[in-house]
């Protein structure tokens, strides 16, 4: 019997993306770079002439961006740009003082300190090696199988009725290789078998390879990155078609592409982050609970009423959101206030702000057809055309809510319209936006610059999260959003959220590879909505899900029913809220490893690959997490109450009881309900502070001292007055503690058997 396909129907949206053309049977497409000469060369690269199968001439250039960054150019002609430059540029190659070019006829080396490109002339291959020669990526110049074609596209371009359709690169891929990164993917960890496309999807929960966060980055387990510039619908094939290979596939006017040396996740990532910019460190306040209206109808009353209570129950609490509803249903999203539902919001917003409440609104750049602010928009030409000149309305909700205009910010009036409707919002007294969806821009339309959709579609996120955050900042003093979908360089985007997540115990489980893997693609300050989105979880889900968001970088209850806390059974509520005055007491650590994140692009949230690069299966185990450098966090996915959790090498601490496990192996855990599964590294000095009901300015602070190695230990408190640094010293029965700067250290608790006496 012939396979059927199963009896779904396929999803299909306005904005899917483009496929590429195929060849006809028999078509010659191929051009790859057989040999090349130099053209040009000084101190930081070579233009060499290459020549290709198809007997075209294109312009190869190599050149220093930075120390241990080398970049790769191929094109048509040496000016050549990617598409979506036209709106916004993603990458500042920077400079290496030490670079070194050596051109000769038949090589070319160019050294970039810890990574050096190894040219061969004829016939063409390119390598990348560290400083001491150890091979780290090298092209595949694609072999030909039995039959005698080829499976892999090398470097070189491909046409399809007769016109370029895409430039492409192969890598060879050794068998033991783990790939990492590429955005917010939800699947396996490493992405070896896989094949990431850089199109950001309104990806309906976190269940397959659809990401509404794409990043055209990838990490490898032999000490290296690779980011490809390109706004364009990115392909990457991880070993999936041949195990051999990685193909990148870029439909663009050229590949341009940068090879950064580690050998660390964390070396590569502070470089990666030398080209497409630093993460912007959140507002502290943004490090407490966020707690959402859900996506149901609210009202000015009710969100009166949910503030009393969350201050009468004592539950921690920085941030109230404010969803859909603030705004007229079927207007959305216009950024006016339903007047019926808010008659006084700038009363309210006041009354919040006496409780201690920071206030979020949901909005995103779609406007309803039926909003009163459409006609003006769609006359002045505010919103995206379709080819023929007409504007743009487009099923931006699937068929849920009406078709909208699209706002065009390419256009700077669209943009100066857009923010001035925020601003009136933000002086009203709200203090952030939820800058939702983004993903929809349909690959047919045209903006104002001219660009078409499929060249827009991927930067237009940070078009619109730019315009937000400018205007928060001109405004509020900072520059925070609360984004869903983002691209290249969105760090300077925070806070992301995962999305529209399923309430199930394996969407729990895929959110937290997408964190990670978005965390080793240079987003430190990343959230999800606990509990799930989309349904409503049980109370074991809902408490689980708490202690994971409680251990988060950021942490936001939301969904399309209540997620708060009394809500829910009296054990889940309490389960729930001591989870929060965890993160609460935990806070000095947490924000100080925010501080670091930000600084260094370091993950807040982090692969163990992070830190434990060199152990294969730190590139895989993908359910479990280091929040900063010395907790060891592994959320409970299931709803059986075991899993196992692998401890890298090292002795560890069990958080709630104090003993010692050995590491290098799984460990099967069985925790209670009310407790998380949480280890600390041996040695560990964890400051923490007594929990209120918000987040403190300037906590008081004491340590959670995990044993004292013989030769002491040491950690550094960052805070908004400054760095402290303490250093705690065996002497016989004693523990000495020493703070140098500005943070009182109150006392020490000494976690686990034989502890000491201690002394301040």
């Amino acid at each position: 019997m012939p396979y059927r396909p199963p009896l779904i129907a396929r999803e299909f949206f306005v904005a899917d993306p483009p496929e590429l053309p195929v060849r006809a049977d028999g078509e010659e497409g191929l051009s790859a770079v057989t040999r090349a000469e130099v053209v040009a060369s000084d101190a930081l690269g070579v233009t060499l002439k290459g020549s290709t199968s198809a007997d075209e001439t294109l312009v190869v250039q190599l050149s220093v961006a930075g120390e241990g960054v080398i970049r790769v150019r191929l094109s048509q002609d040496a000016d050549a740009r990617t598409r979506s430059a036209r709106a916004i540029d993603m990458v500042t190659p920077g400079r290496y003082a030490g670079a070194a070019v050596e051109a000769g006829h038949s090589r070319v080396v160019l050294d970039a300190g810890s990574l050096r490109a190894e040219v061969r002339l004829s016939p063409w291959n390119l390598r990348f090696t560290d400083r001491a020669g150890r091979t780290l990526v090298e092209q595949d110049p694609g072999r030909p199988d039995i039959s005698g074609r080829l499976r892999t596209l090398p470097f070189g371009r491909s046409s399809a009725d007769g016109a370029v359709v895409a430039y492409h690169e192969t890598f060879l891929a050794p068998a033991d290789e783990a790939f990492s990164g590429f955005g917010e993917s939800f699947t396996p960890l490493d992405k070896r078998g896989q094949r990431p496309l850089m199109w950001n999807f309104d990806a309906f929960g976190a269940e397959s390879q659809r990401a509404y966060k794409n990043v055209p980055f990838y990490l490898s387990s032999r000490g290296y990155g690779l980011l490809v510039d390109s706004g364009a619908p990115v392909e990457f094939d991880m070993c999936q078609s041949t195990h051999s290979a990685v193909q990148i596939v870029v439909p663009d006017d050229l590949i341009d592409y940068y090879v950064i040396a580690g050998p660390t996740p964390s070396e590569v990532l502070a470089r990666f982050d030398g080209l497409t910019g630093r993460p912007v460190l959140p507002p502290k306040w943004a490090f407490g609970t966020w707690i959402s209206s859900g996506f149901f109808r609210d009202n000015q009353e009710r969100v009166l009423e949910r503030a009393r209570r969350i201050r009468e129950r004592g539950i921690p609490c920085d941030v109230l959101h404010l969803d859909t509803y603030w705004q007229t249903e079927n207007h959305w999203s216009d950024l006016r206030w339903d007047p019926q539902s808010f008659p006084d919001p700038v009363g309210m917003l006041a009354s919040l702000k006496e409780q201690g409440f920071r206030v979020c609104l949901w909005m995103n750049p779609y406007v309803s057809h039926l909003s009163p602010a459409f006609p003006e928009a769609a006359e002045r030409g505010f919103f995206l055309r379709r080819p023929d000149g007409e504007v743009y309305v487009a099923d931006s909700w699937h068929g849920s809510h009406p078709a909208c205009g699209i706002v065009d910010f390419t256009n700077p009036e669209a943009v100066e319209w857009f923010q001035g409707l925020l601003r009136d919002r933000l002086r009203e007294g709200v203090d952030v936006f939820k800058t939702d969806f983004a993903e929809g821009v349909p690959a047919d339309a045209v903006a104002s610059n001219g660009m078409r959709g499929a060249d827009l579609h991927n930067v237009y996120t940070l078009l619109f999260n730019d315009a937000v955050a400018a205007v928060t900042r001109e405004v509020a003093g900072h520059g925070l959003v609360w984004a869903r979908s983002s691209f290249l360089g969105g760090q300077r985007h925070p806070a992301q959220w995962s999305g529209d997540v399923d309430a199930v115990y394996p969407s729990m489980g895929s959110t937290i590879r997408g964190g990670l893997a978005h965390g080793l693609s240079g987003v430190p300050f990343w959230s999800h909505d606990a509990g799930g989105f989309t349904g409503t979880p049980t109370p074991d889900l809902y408490i689980r899900w708490a202690q994971f968001g409680a251990l988060s970088p950021l942490v936001r209850f939301h969904g399309t029913t209540s997620r708060e806390p009394w809500e829910f059974p009296p054990h889940a509520e309490r389960a729930a809220i001591e989870a929060l005055r965890l993160r609460y007491r935990l806070m000095p650590y947490i924000y100080s490893a925010a501080v670091t994140a930000a600084e260094t692009g370091a993950p807040m949230m982090r692969a163990l690959c992070v830190d434990f690069p060199d152990d294969p299966v730190a590139w895989q185990a993908d359910l479990e997490y280091l929040l900063g450098t010395d907790l060891l966090v592994a959320p409970m996915t299931s709803a059986d109450g075991t899993r196992k959790v692998y401890l890298p090498s090292g002795v560890w601490v069990d958080y709630w009881t104090g003993e010692r496990v050995d590491g290098g192996r799984y460990v099967t855990v069985s925790p209670p309900l009310d407790r998380i599964p949480l280890f600390a590294r041996h040695g560990a000095l964890i400051p923490v502070t007594e929990p209120g009901d918000t987040v403190a300015e300037n906590p008081r602070v004491t340590l959670l001292a995990f044993g004292v190695p013989e030769g002491g230990s040491r950690t550094t408190i960052r805070d908004l007055d400054g760095d402290t640094t303490v250093t705690a010293v065996r002497d016989g029965d004693r523990l000495v503690v020493t703070a140098e700067g500005p943070k009182q250290i109150e006392g020490v608790e000494f976690v686990g058997p034989g502890a000491p006496v201690v002394i301040n």
